[in-house]
């Protein structure tokens, strides 16, 4: 029998939601401390030294009652050990109805399970990894359905090899504004600090993506650019745009040094003492 556990730590029995439509009154032969020491038994047959303490009964139905048991098992932290003991009616004889573990209201349990294609993340494909396409996946159409988009028709069937599906409107539109977000649209922080005027549209190594995502998305083809090889919105942008150009400044031409000689200064000079008289004029002297 399928069991679960209840808000106080209890069991419920397998045809069971967690609601009862009315209360099961406990049975005091089968809460008594002979039915307690029974239930203990019964899981120290199998778990002698991971029975820990009692942790109180609870009323399953009429005449059955259920024993609960911390468990020591390692890596089992708040679970507890449910043994389910039952009478007939008119009898005082208890027997062991069936022995479980249940995880109680602070139990370690796993986190509840999620399926694959909705724990799926991007990035988390890896080498040699196989990733299988839903049927009806809605990011794709057959290939032979009509397209809005003229370029998506023509890649359908290229090569005369043909795709069994291509991307539908839904699709592109989700991988627009998955690419518009990302690092590679206008609110990255290499395009923030760029220029204004280095926007991606006007770059020459700008290569625009066919069919009408052209209009705002293209891949940059600039070796020395972080996006090379990426799909880049229209308006990102960076610092190796092609037109952000250095301005060279005029060099300062440097005048040869020049030594005019043509003219004399007459500037006066000492003697020796006792050369020439206080009164005498003095001699010119050139000084250039």
């Amino acid at each position: 029998m399928t069991r679960t556990s209840t808000a106080d730590g209890g069991a419920v029995g397998a045809g069971g939601t967690g609601k009862r439509t009315r209360s099961a009154r406990l049975d005091p032969i089968c809460a008594e401390p002979v039915a307690v020491d029974l239930a203990r038994a019964a899981i120290s047959e199998v778990e002698p030294e991971h029975v820990g303490e009692y942790r109180g009964a609870v009323a399953e139905a009429d005449r059955v009652v259920t024993h609960l048991f911390d468990c020591l098992l390692p890596g089992y932290r708040g679970w507890r050990w449910a043994v389910t003991v039952a009478r007939a009616p008119r009898s005082r004889k208890v027997t062991i109805n069936e022995t479980v573990l249940l995880p109680g209201p602070d139990a370690l349990v796993a986190p509840e399970w999620v399926p694959w294609d909705e724990r799926l993340k991007p990035g988390d494909l890896g080498v040699g990894d196989l990733l299988p396409t839903p049927a009806d996946d809605e990011r794709l159409v057959p290939g032979y359905v009509l397209s809005d988009d003229p370029a998506v028709e023509e890649g359908a069937w290229e090569l005369g090899l043909g795709r069994a599906r291509v991307m539908s409107r839904q699709g592109r539109i989700e991988a627009a504004q998955r690419w518009y977000e990302s690092d590679h649209g206008p609110e990255a922080p290499i395009a923030a600090s760029a220029p204004r005027s280095a926007r991606c549209g006007s770059c020459g190594f700008w290569l625009p993506v066919a069919g009408w995502l052209r209009q705002a998305f293209g891949v940059c083809g600039n070796l020395y650019a972080p996006d090379d090889g990426r799909v880049v919105s229209v308006d990102h942008g960076c610092g190796a745009h092609s037109e952000v150009l250095l301005t060279k400044e005029a060099a300062v031409e440097e005048l040869p040094t020049v030594y005019d000689d043509t003219e004399v200064e007459m500037v006066s000079v000492s003697r020796a003492h006792g050369s020439v008289e206080d009164t005498d004029a003095a001699e010119p002297y050139g000084h250039g």
